[in-house]
């Protein structure tokens, strides 16, 4: 691929730039920021690790300037303020709605046939409000939020496990958040059910940390991870670039799957060249499809938020 921007050069974003150069995924990365001085910053950093760890993409940064990110492959908007305290919910989707539109504008007006990844949080409205303002086909506006769900999800399983986190398999459903559905029904170690490794209480215990997981490490750091984020964005992008149809689960749009409309939420997909060549809808049992619908209702409740904003008329 040609180009390849990230908007927002915070951790995240920094971090999404950083992995996409050292997979040499395309000739250019442009990274992205209002920030003067910080975009170019951290690129050059970055830049500066090619002959060390042996890459070839250019990785530059402009403050603010879109035309640079002109014919764009694929575009990793990070963009959006974190949650501080004492800022309602409302309040931060209302903060970051603005921002994700404006930067999703100047993307397509440069970028008009650019698949485009939303990191931005609250992750589930945010993609939607992305959608929105793209006036492009769904499939080529989806959200990172699953891959990152099942990556912890994973990791605990491992630790819990004492085992090489490469041979665990497993899905997350539902939206970004303490309402996600992780599936241990469908989560096999090198295709070993999970429940004959690990007892039910233990795999209630690694599932409810799962949920909570951005919330243990903002507690644990006082702000909000970038590097396990930053490598779950890039490896989705790396599943376009080279046309993997790697089957996912990605923050996609929903059109009657699992009983859902006009909603953006984690189901697992095909991610290929053209973004989401396929929404697979799973057999759920009575539990896990109430958990599914109940995150539904939560990832609503937080659209009507923007819906009353009436950004898009």
């Amino acid at each position: 691929m040609n180009k390849i921007t990230v908007v927002g050069a915070g951790n995240v974003g920094a971090t999404v730039a950083n992995v996409i150069a050292h997979k040499d995924l395309a000739r250019e990365v442009v990274l992205v920021d209002i920030k003067e001085g910080l975009a170019e910053g951290k690129a050059l950093d970055i830049w500066q690790s090619s002959s060390i760890n042996m890459f070839s993409t250019r990785v530059t940064g402009v403050t603010n300037d879109y035309l640079k990110t002109k014919g764009s492959g694929v575009v990793v908007i990070t963009s959006g303020l974190p949650r501080k305290p004492g800022m309602s919910r409302d309040d931060l989707i209302k903060t970051n709605a603005k921002i994700v539109k404006d930067v999703t504008e100047k993307v397509v007006k440069y970028s008009p046939d650019a698949i485009i990844i939303i990191v931005s949080n609250p992750l589930d409205v945010m993609t939607y409000c992305a959608y929105l303002a793209s006036n492009k086909p769904h499939e080529k506006v989806f959200g990172m939020a699953g891959v990152l769900d099942t990556g912890r999800y994973r990791a605990f399983i491992a630790s819990a496990l004492d085992v090489s986190p490469k041979d665990i398999l497993s899905l997350s459903l539902g939206g970004h958040g303490d309402t996600m559905v992780p599936l241990p029904r469908y989560t096999t170690v090198n295709g070993i059910p999970i429940d004959e490794l690990l007892d039910q209480d233990e795999i209630h215990k690694i599932v409810e940390r799962t949920r909570f997981g951005g919330g243990e490490l903002v507690n644990l750091m006082g702000t909000s991870a970038w590097y396990a984020p930053g490598a779950a964005a890039a490896q989705m992008v790396e599943a376009i670039v080279d046309d993997q149809k790697r089957i996912f689960p990605v923050c996609a749009y929903l059109n009657g799957e699992y009983g859902l409309k006009d909603i953006y939420m984690g189901v697992p997909v095909k991610l290929g060249k053209n973004g989401v060549a396929e929404v697979f809808e799973l057999k759920l049992n009575k539990e896990e499809s109430k958990m599914l619908q109940d995150s539904g209702k939560s990832v609503k409740s937080v659209m009507k938020v923007l819906d009353d904003m009436k950004l898009f008329k």
